[in-house]
């Protein structure tokens, strides 16, 4: 899994202009450093330039992780090589939080959504990549991102 991160930072430099990718990655990268046990209680909802907006699910997340912004952000940046992300605003919003958490949940039906999410520009990106597994990750993680994104669309 680990290579697939280090595959980022090139997929970022190619593809610097396209929101799409770079969103993809960002909250790829999100995701990574939250590792599963955040990841229950903060999901990326949106990046607008350089600001990350993750939804939580109450004041207290809110809270709690706004003290610890300022690592998450140098962690995000330090595994995207770059300074993607300036400013990480916690949401209180338990219902994107409670969907994301009720898709994950159903494997099957998610990836196949994950992947009924792909475009062309996710698709030149994954191209990029050589190995045959690191492509699916990068194709399942951004197509995942997506999908997440869908049902807080929706709203």
């Amino acid at each position: 899994m680990q290579d697939i991160f280090s595959a980022l930072p090139a997929l970022l430099a190619q593809y610097e202009d396209d929101e799409v990718v770079r969103r993809a990655v960002v909250f790829a990268v999100w995701r990574h450093i939250a590792g599963e046990s955040l990841m229950n209680h903060a999901v990326p909802s949106g990046l607008e330039g350089t600001r990350l907006i993750v939804a939580v699910a109450d004041r207290n997340w809110q809270r709690n992780l706004e003290q610890l912004a300022a690592e998450m952000i140098f962690r995000v940046n330090s595994q995207c090589r770059s300074r993607q992300v300036k400013f990480i605003e916690f949401v209180i919003d338990k219902a994107a939080l409670d969907s994301v958490t009720a898709i994950a949940t159903d494997g099957a039906q998610f990836e196949a959504k994950a992947l009924d999410q792909i475009n062309e520009s996710l698709q030149r990106a994954a191209d990029a990549i050589s190995d045959d597994d690191m492509r699916r990750i990068f194709l399942m993680a951004a197509g995942s991102c997506l999908a997440r994104e869908e049902p807080m669309a929706a709203k």
